[in-house]
């Protein structure tokens, strides 16, 4: 490796991936570390010093950091994040504890909602008004407003959500009010609706601008604290932060809005999905990523991931929508469909067998890590059924034991009253029927079908699963890349930098001022290129979308389009009508349009972002490693299989199914009735032949 060099750290629930490229000529090296969830950075950092030590790389070399972690997720999902309060406008303190009054189970008379992050006490009112139009109905009361902060301020309170009706149309007041606390409470940390989400729909508005206060201080220590270690290691590359769109952004930016970070590890995976299947020549590809804690689904299509404009964080009910809050940031479109490895399995109530959601995570993990753990886990299971290598997990780096994930198995078995001879494989068809019946329901409620696409697997529990979730969806082709175990990194490493940005903009299509829309798009435009610059990226190679949220007058909801270039009001009108009917297959006869807000998202290639791959390799006459027994449904028990070294394999390799693909990161099974290649990338691909 002789440029400078580009490090990403991604820090999941059970392992923490680090990979280290050279640009120049995209080879990588690889880690995997146990995470350590009382110190997430301290796992990271032993992870880099053990990385660079297997690339034998000086710290000196790295130039550029890419960082995407779960610690800000976690932090709502745990209530840890800081002492936060509400500032509000005088009538609205309950907005949070009202919601949108729906029940995402309509018959449960014991629903649980979500809990505001703020309590009652801590959310006080301001008086002030807005209209919708953003004209000042009441003038704010600052003197009113700092004594409500005096009593927040003196109860403990560290980080503020100013938070007033109709912001999104006209900040004033939230930015004078932010001046004069700023003043007077110089050491509290604020965040600003119209700095954080500025849309309409006064509850999920709310929720993000208190969401982005409650971890705000948390993410201000913790990327301080990384920096400082990078720089005490001797690394001196700039840090650059994953967000939940699919690009990078600063430190800085990091720090001011957190909330945007939200889903950065998962996004991180769904944009390796994306890069892979360009990388292979394939358009749409359900990018399928399976850690130790979770399983994601995104679409992509035209070689891009689909982009949405909020998701729900820390659901009360993990799979229901509605029970969770409602976050308003741009987000690439996940699904999270079913567990990881790291998920127990257990006895149900009714008798049945049972799989996560709760997790063994990173410790003590499965049983199988001989670290204390008690409870069989779906690794447990696919090692039991010989999927895993006991002798040969991450490379030989950690050995685990098949005894004790056999007898966890069969003592599950017993409490089941289930055959032991089929404890592992139940385990292991349950959670892939878990995610394959998740998978069809987003897929269809998208208006796609599964067999259009092909399935691609990265994360380090995804390639052992992949072929039988991809046979349940009637999916024809199934792909495992190069890396795939840490592919969620080195799609960090891959990304370019990205912002997005939202304005209201509620005028209809018919007296919609044009030249006003354009100045506003310009605007946004501008506020973006500034934060790419800082970032490092090359905006003058920068892509921008200009869109708009749209709908027919007296609609309760939106969709967003992609407006046209020049806008005019037959043009967008040909637009949105064809979005919609792609949608919802008619459009309302002589119904009016309407604009509800315009957004703009840009992007910029970075620095030290690598266009190719290039893993190590090994010389081909040692590609058949062995045989194993493997399970296979197909065949209705265990198979002697051939086990291929991966690192191996040329390009144009052709092999029959059955056969196991071993790498340090991930093992890639393939059943009985495939025919399998591997790519010019080196991506494999199984295709089946029935």
């Amino acid at each position: 490796m002789t440029a400078s060099l580009s490090l990403g750290i991604d820090i999941g629930g059970t392992f923490t991936d680090l990979v280290l490229l050279d640009p120049s000529d995209g080879r990588i090296v690889i880690w995997k570390e146990s995470t350590t969830p009382d110190e997430p950075a301290r796992g990271a950092m032993t992870g880099v010093a053990r990385l660079l030590e297997k690339a034998g790389v000086a710290p000196g070399r790295v130039g550029r950091v890419v960082h995407a972690t779960t610690l800000f997720t976690n932090a709502l999902i745990e209530r840890k994040g800081a002492p936060t309060g509400l500032l509000t406008t005088a009538g609205f303190a309950d907005v949070l504890e009202i919601g949108r009054e729906r029940k995402y189970e309509l018959y449960d008379l014991f629903l649980e909602m979500p809990q505001p992050l703020v309590p009652r006490p801590w959310r006080r009112e301001a008086r002030e008004r807005l209209a919708p139009d953003g004209t000042v109905e009441v003038p704010l009361d600052v003197d009113a407003l700092l004594e409500e902060v005096a009593l927040l301020v003196a109860q403990g309170v560290t980080s503020l959500a100013v938070c007033f009706l109709h912001a999104y149309a006209n900040p004033v007041h939230e930015r004078a009010a932010a001046a004069a606390i700023a003043a007077r409470f110089p050491g509290l940390s604020l965040s600003l609706s119209a700095d954080i989400a500025p849309e309409i729909r006064e509850y999920p508005r709310t929720v993000t601008t208190v969401a982005n206060a409650y971890v705000r201080p948390l993410a201000e220590t913790y990327l301080d604290r990384l920096e400082a270690e990078l720089k005490h290691a001797g690394i001196p590359g700039e840090l650059f932060l994953m967000l939940s769109s699919g690009g990078l952004t600063h430190v800085a930016e990091a720090k001011r809005a957190p909330v945007q970070l939200l889903e950065s590890g998962p996004a991180a995976g769904a944009l390796a999905g994306a890069w892979f299947g360009r990388q292979a020549g394939l358009d749409r590809v359900l990018a399928f990523d399976m850690g130790g804690t979770t399983a994601k689904l995104a679409l992509v299509d035209e070689g891009e991931p689909l982009v949405a404009w909020g998701f729900e964080a820390a659901r009360t009910k993990r799979f229901l929508r509605g029970s969770g809050l409602p976050i308003q940031i741009a987000t690439v479109e996940l699904i999270e469909i079913g567990a990881g490895g790291g998920s127990i399995a257990r006895r149900s109530e009714l008798g049945t067998l049972h799989v996560g959601p709760e997790s063994a995570g990173a410790q003590p993990g499965p049983v199988c890590y001989g670290r204390g753990g008690t409870e069989p886990t779906v690794t447990d299971a696919d090692l039991a059924l010989g999927y895993l290598n006991g002798d040969f997990f991450l490379g030989g780096a950690m050995r685990i034991d098949a005894n004790t994930a056999t007898d966890a198995l069969g003592a599950l078995a017993g409490r089941i009253a289930l055959d032991a001879s089929r404890a592992a494989f139940g385990v292991h068809d349950v959670v892939n029927e878990n995610m394959a019946g998740a998978a069809r329901v987003a897929i269809a409620e998208r208006g796609r079908v599964p067999r259009d696409y092909a399935l691609l697997a990265t994360g380090g529990a995804a390639p052992v699963h992949a072929w039988q979730v991809g046979g349940k969806l009637g999916i024809g082709r199934v792909i495992c890349p190069p890396g795939a175990g840490v592919g969620s990194t080195i799609g960090m490493l891959m990304a370019p930098a990205r912002v997005d940005r939202v304005a209201s903009f509620n005028q209809s299509v018919a007296a919609a001022d044009w030249a006003g829309a354009e100045r506003l798009l310009a605007a946004l435009e501008t506020e973006a290129a500034a934060i790419i610059r800082a970032s490092g990226a090359d905006v003058e190679r920068r892509t921008t979308r200009r869109l708009a949220d749209m709908r027919y007058v007296g609609q309760g909801s939106e969709i967003t389009v992609v407006l046209p270039d020049p806008l005019s009001e037959q043009a967008v009108l040909a637009t949105f009508e064809a979005a919609y009917r792609r949608l919802f297959g008619r459009t309302p006869p002589g119904a009016a349009a309407q604009f509800v807000a315009l957004r703009l998202s840009l992007a910029a290639p970075m620095p030290g972002a690598g266009s190719t791959l290039r893993l190590q390799t090994h010389a081909a006459d040692t590609a058949l490693k062995g045989r194993r027994p493997v399970h296979f449904p197909e065949a209705e028990g265990m198979v002697e299989t051939p086990v291929y070294d991966r690192y191996a394999l040329a390009a144009g390799t052709q092999l029959p199914g059955p056969a196991v693909f071993e790498e340090d990161e991930s093992t890639f099974v393939v059943g009985p009735d495939a025919r399998i290649s591997v790519l010019p990338d080196l991506s494999i691909l199984a295709e089946r032949l029935s």
